[in-house]
């Protein structure tokens, strides 16, 4: 753990984050490493002036010719699969997971009739595992940036309406190609600059919950724009007609106004939410 920590010291990634304040809690020693690099879709390479460590998937140590055959097999986790190496020797490997609000942000999308779709760079046996407790059907795994990438693009060019939800710099360019790019409040800046909305914190509920204050913020505008259409059109056959006065007009438009100021009130927060499926449903891609 302590070299796992020493290596992702200085990453932006919420994986590495999330390793570096585990072993803080730990009381490990995290030593600050003399050089970093990093490799998008693979891992990280440092250097601590004795050794050089490698923190990354298994095709991260297949590229530096590390030898993982030892490594217990983890087919019961369900997370992604950290391998850590040092001075060319595998130390062993770490499994980080989500935590159970992933599961019930995935059952609520469900419920709305939205398509979800797991992109990942982790192997195969793990995005398995993970969809199996999430309830994902659709997986696509060991994809670099660029296959992600591809795969928003050739979404958007068949006309769908895609929400890439994602927190790394393997996820910017996937971001800035879907039509709603999400990023989550703790991921790496460049995520965050990529996508046209950041959510506060990490917790993917709250994307549902913007998600239905959107389509509540749709409806009511919607019902606001038909009913001023309808006022008018009231008013034109009253006019048309000779019954309408000074007074009946400024009583119409007052009234209808207020009415319309109390339907855009109902926007406020409320104790309760909830989703309503609507026809209009867009393909969520998760990274």
């Amino acid at each position: 753990m302590e070299t796992a920590a020493t290596a992702e010291l200085r990453s932006e990634q919420p994986l590495g984050k999330a390793i570096v304040a585990f072993a803080r809690r730990q009381g490990h020693n995290i030593i600050e490493p003399a050089t970093f690099s990093y490799t998008p879709g693979r891992g990280i390479s440092t250097d601590t002036g004795d050794a050089t460590i490698l923190v990354g998937n298994q095709g991260w140590m297949a590229d530096n010719e590390i030898d993982i055959s030892a490594a217990s097999p983890q087919t019961n986790e369900a997370g992604t699969e950290i391998f850590v190496a040092r001075g060319g020797r595998l130390l062993g490997s770490l499994i980080v997971a989500d935590t159970t609000e992933a599961k019930r942000a995935v059952d609520a999308l469900h419920r709305t009739g939205i398509r979800t779709v797991l992109l990942t760079g982790d192997a195969k046996r793990v995005a398995t595992a993970v969809c199996s407790n999430l309830g994902i059907k659709e997986i696509e795994a060991e994809l670099l940036p660029e296959n992600k990438l591809t795969r928003i693009q050739a979404l958007v060019q068949k006309q769908r309406v895609v929400a890439m939800v994602g927190d790394g710099v393997n996820d910017a360019p996937a971001l800035a190609e879907a039509n709603v790019g999400v990023a989550m409040g703790s991921g790496t800046d460049v995520a965050q600059e990529s996508a046209d909305v950041v959510l506060l914190g990490n917790d993917l509920e709250r994307f549902v919950e913007t998600l239905a204050v959107a389509r509540r913020t749709r409806d009511i505008i919607w019902q606001n724009f038909a009913g001023t259409i309808g006022v008018d059109t009231l008013g034109i056959l009253l006019a048309a007609l000779g019954f309408l006065n000074p007074l009946l007009a400024a009583g119409i438009h007052v009234v209808s106004e207020l009415v319309f100021i109390l339907n855009s009130a109902r926007l406020l927060p409320s104790p309760e939410k909830t989703i309503e499926a609507t026809p209009d449903v867009p393909a969520l891609m998760k990274a």
